[in-house]
């Protein structure tokens, strides 16, 4: 399957260097490239991509907007959003998760990790690397302005299902969740099917939020 992919950021000259990267890859093809937040919502609802990589701060609408406006149109259910930030910079990563971003990367990233990266989101995975995710979000939820997910709390999960929302927050895939508690990677996977269905979360991204947000994991410490 071919990746159909779309560009939105505000610089010329990075979405030619991403349209050339992302070209070079031959399960992708780049089918548009947005100069502004209003654009790439309008370009993801006709050219039907099946990824947009979003950077945050864009004109006329930001980053975050566009992705609100993406996940909230059922029509464009199927489309992923991977948001683009520079991490010194950047305050809104929680509020992108919350609006519907499956994942994200900071700019700088190497050429490698950006197509691995399409390729997992694309695949249904959150983009969710363990270091950045931990540091951004404490940074985030420890502000009055962080939001709060909707649903139940961890608390109407099992003891194990507890165990794998841990180890989703910190980053893991369900192989190295299996791994970890020795479980098969179908298992681990049926439980993080179970857990978004209890907490009535759209991706693993709310899962991170939710995992923080409640305390079970802690800023800092790891498991609450």
């Amino acid at each position: 399957m071919t990746i159909r992919v779309l560009l939105a950021d505000d610089q010329n000259l990075v979405r030619a260097a991403f349209a050339l990267l992302v070209a070079s890859a031959p399960d992708m093809e780049v089918v548009g490239e947005a100069g502004t937040g209003r654009e790439a919502v309008e370009l993801a609802r006709t050219r039907r991509a099946d990824l947009v990589v979003m950077d945050v701060r864009m004109p006329d609408l930001d980053g975050i907007e566009a992705t609100r406006l993406i996940a909230a149109d059922e029509d464009l259910a199927g489309v992923k959003v991977l948001v683009l930030t520079t991490y010194d910079t950047d305050e809104n990563i929680v509020e992108a998760l919350h609006a519907g971003a499956s994942g994200f990367l900071v700019k700088d990233t190497r050429p490698a990790e950006l197509l691995d990266a399409i390729r997992t989101v694309t695949a249904g995975d959150a983009l969710l690397s363990p270091g950045p995710t931990a540091r951004l979000i404490e940074r985030f939820l420890r502000s009055p302005s962080a939001l709060h997910t909707p649903g139940s709390g961890p608390d109407c999960l099992s003891d194990r299902e507890r165990q794998v929302l841990t180890l989703v927050a910190r980053g893991l895939t369900n192989t190295e969740i299996a791994d970890a508690l020795g479980l098969s990677p179908l298992t681990a996977k049926t439980h993080v099917s179970r857990i978004m269905g209890k907490l009535k979360a759209r991706d693993r991204a709310q899962l991170v939020i939710v995992a923080y947000e409640s305390g079970l994991v802690t800023p800092g410490l790891g498991t609450g």
